[in-house]
């Protein structure tokens, strides 16, 4: 299971996704990895001031989204890949 809790097809039943439609999920996952982009940088630029509570808290609870995200859209791409003929 990745971080959704959403189970994938196992190995041994590798259903294959039409090339249209893994073209199209691509993109969305490359779009979703630019707006996971500025996340990341405006996370790390709010991490390099010194934070007053509650903010630092916040920004921890940022860092940790944002790292499930990343998780999440690389499983995603990985499973688009092993999913796709080569």
């Amino acid at each position: 299971m990745t971080d959704s809790n959403m189970p994938l097809p196992s190995a041994e039943t590798k259903e294959m996704i039409p090339e249209e439609v893994a073209l199209g999920i691509r993109k969305l996952a490359h779009d979703l990895s630019n707006a996971l982009e500025i996340l990341v940088q405006t996370s790390y630029l709010l991490g390099t001031v010194e934070l007053k509570e509650p903010a630092s808290d916040w920004l921890r609870m940022l860092d940790g989204g944002v790292e499930k995200a990343l998780n999440i859209n690389l499983a995603l791409r990985e499973f688009v890949k092993a999913h796709t003929a080569k």
